[in-house]
């Protein structure tokens, strides 16, 4: 694969930067010179790519591409090649605002794409003999397409798993010596119930990784934890977006964080209500610029994930920028509740701590213009339920300084998911 430079991954931090350059100013003269949406946005502005700082140029805003696709249907103007040339199209869940977003790939962006998992799949140490399965469900929404796609270019065995019950996906993994597994992490211990269920024994299969990512639940020790010991499996986190593609990695070296792939994005982490940047290690937003996606580029985009950055040198040998605990959350699922900044990621890494638990689900009340929390929990078949309600009430007290309410319900009535989870619920909120 021509486009990929493995020396770019260890580059220090002073020759990431003149890297970024280099290729922000082509993109740039692309967008310039080709890119009607950008052009608008940009119009007017005098701005040197190769020295002038990035906090000269607006962010862009998943709002502002959405209402220019809805002026421009079906695919907007955030294009800079003809429409002939555009060879992929998928679109978002539409778990941020309920209405799908559309995303395009030349022939020439979606191998810059398939780029980009080949640095996670280095990073996690994929083998020429690995084979790999892909238990997603293969729809418009963007998912692992670019990981099936670049795990065959290198030469992998690759299994589509769409279309089948979790049991048969299971077997599936097993009758076909499946060794990695790209899923969400909420499929990853969904199959790990199943299994249980079925008695079947995943520690004795192939399986040695599994790669997860769509969720913040991969870089929480609790559902790391439960799901390596289901599948007696090594985990790794990663992210990506349909708007920008795969963007970060967790390495062997060092778990516990995801590296931003820096030789193909420009990072940077703002205060959501200021808008500027934070002193490093401290939260924030982040804000990523494409590099190589030339065809369908995103400019200071505005993700909506909450992260930590720090810049060290990793045991791994890279200087990436690090993401610590990977995406902490989303900004807008952030609840104040009884004084209390919350985010459902610390929620679900207490309840992950209760075995007893199959599934659950974060129910906000917004009634009164204050914020009501009932955790709705699914338990096991089985298992003794006496005092699981207020335990769970008083370690979600102990850890986050407010008690919700909470209450069993019968098995079987809360949603079970392939791809991303929906476990919160937000009721009587306006805006």
């Amino acid at each position: 694969m021509p486009y990929y430079c493995a020396q770019e991954e260890t580059l220090d931090r002073a020759s990431i930067e003149q890297l970024q350059r280099r290729k922000f100013a082509a993109l740039m003269g692309i967008v310039r010179a080709s890119n009607p949406f950008y052009q608008e946005k940009f119009s007017g502005l005098s701005f040197d790519p190769l020295s002038d700082p990035l906090s000269q140029l607006p962010f862009t805003t998943r709002a502002e591409i959405q209402a220019d696709i809805d002026t421009h249907p079906p695919y907007g103007t955030n294009r800079s090649c003809p429409l002939n040339e555009y060879i992929r199209l998928h679109q978002t869940s539409g778990t941020q605002s309920g209405q799908p977003l559309r995303w395009m790939d030349t022939e020439a962006s979606w191998v810059w794409c398939k780029t980009c998992w080949r640095i996670v799949f280095r990073a996690a140490g994929l083998r020429d003999d690995d084979v790999v399965a892909f238990p997603f469900s293969f729809g418009p929404f963007i998912g692992f397409w670019m990981a099936f796609d670049a795990a065959q270019m290198l030469g992998n065995r690759v299994l589509a798993a769409g279309g089948m019950t979790t049991k048969a996906r299971l077997q599936y993994i097993l009758d076909n010596h499946v060794t990695v597994i790209c899923c969400t992490p909420t499929y990853a211990m969904r199959m790990v119930d199943v299994a249980s269920q079925e008695a079947i024994d995943l520690s004795s299969s192939n399986v040695r990784m599994i790669i997860v990512g769509g969720e913040p639940g991969g870089s929480i020790p609790t559902v790391r934890q439960r799901i390596e010991s289901g599948w007696g499996a090594r985990l790794l986190d990663h992210a990506g977006m349909t708007e920008a593609g795969a963007w970060g990695f967790e390495c062997i070296e060092s778990p516990g964080g995801v590296h931003v792939i820096e030789s193909e994005f420009i990072v940077e982490v703002i205060d959501p209500d200021t808008q500027r940047t934070v002193v490093e290690g401290q939260p924030g937003e982040l804000v990523l610029t494409t590099l190589g996606r030339a065809a369908c580029p995103v400019i200071r985009y505005r993700t909506g994930d909450l992260v930590v950055l720090t810049s060290n040198r990793c045991d791994c040998g890279r200087w990436f920028a690090r993401l610590e605990g990977g995406i902490q959350g989303r900004i807008d699922d952030m609840l104040f509740i009884r004084g209390n900044n919350v985010f459902p990621s610390a929620i679900e890494a207490i309840i992950h701590q209760f075995t007893e638990v199959e599934e659950f689900r974060l129910v906000a009340d917004h009634s009164g213009g204050t914020c009501d929390l009932r955790i709705e929990i699914e338990p096991r078949a089985s298992v003794d339920v006496n005092g699981l309600e207020d335990r769970v009430a008083k370690s979600v007290r102990d850890r986050l300084l407010f008690r919700p309410d909470v209450a069993i319900v019968k098995a079987d009535s809360l949603p079970r998911f392939d791809m991303k989870a929906r476990r919160l619920v937000n009721i009587n909120r306006s805006g």
